[in-house]
């Protein structure tokens, strides 16, 4: 989900801050769920955008964090911020990569309270907000009888469940199945590359291997940069 791919003209633009700050101010968001909101940001907006409270490093769209900065010191609060981010929903640029609701309804509503409460704030959320997306990285996944998984993080952030994997030299099939809709898929580099897939789809590769060290990443623009590979150790 790429939002506000104008953004950084908007630090200029306070009339229309103003504006949007106003059109929150009427109602839309009064009974937003920021809790159900940071999870859908997490499964539908982080494999595009940095949020530094919701772990998410995404690089097609901009930095939320960079993007929102001079509109806070320039004393716009969290309404003024999550009115911007409802309409940059409701109404994407046409020229950018987002696609037309991606979330509607409340779940915009969500999604809109949750970035306009933290983005461009310090720290980290708490409460109910702290256990919400953040992905846990298992240390090592180990490859048995000529099979090795590498799954991707089933809420979409831009990570694989395993930081590394290890195998035993020689033909190695490596799956990698992915439940979320953020597309990913499989690549041992400079030897085999699967498939992209997504909604509960596998990518798959059938590679022979030396002993040695290798990396594992997505191809997807901008999914390695973000922190999705590994390190692949074949065994003697």
């Amino acid at each position: 989900m790429r939002l506000l791919a104008g953004i950084p003209v908007l630090a200029a633009a306070t009339a229309l801050v103003v504006v949007l700050a106003g059109c929150s101010a009427k109602g839309e968001g009064a009974n937003a769920d920021p809790v159900k909101g940071k999870q859908l940001f997490v499964q539908r907006c982080g494999s595009c955008h940095v949020l530094s409270h919701a772990g998410t490093k995404g690089t097609t769209g901009p930095d939320l964090d960079a993007a929102f900065a001079r509109a806070r010191q320039d004393g716009f609060g969290t309404p003024a911020i999550r009115g911007i981010v409802y309409k940059q929903i409701l109404f994407p640029n046409r020229e950018g990569v987002m696609p037309a609701d991606l979330v509607k309804g409340q779940d915009a509503q969500d999604v809109a309270a949750y970035v306009g409460r933290v983005a461009a704030t310090p720290g980290k959320d708490t409460g109910a907000l702290a256990t919400v997306g953040q992905a846990q990285q298992k240390p090592l996944a180990k490859g048995v009888n000529g099979k090795l998984a590498i799954p991707a993080d089933p809420n979409g952030q831009l990570l694989y469940q395993y930081k590394n994997a290890t195998a035993p030299a020689g033909a190695l099939t490596i799956d990698s199945q992915n439940k979320s809709q953020t597309p990913h898929d499989i690549s041992v580099v400079g030897k085999a590359t699967g498939k992209v897939v997504k909604g509960g789809g596998t990518s798959t590769i059938n590679v022979n291997l030396k002993p040695g060290k290798y990396m594992f990443e997505c191809t997807v623009p901008g999914h390695a940069q973000a922190g999705m590979k590994g390190t692949l150790t074949i065994t003697g």
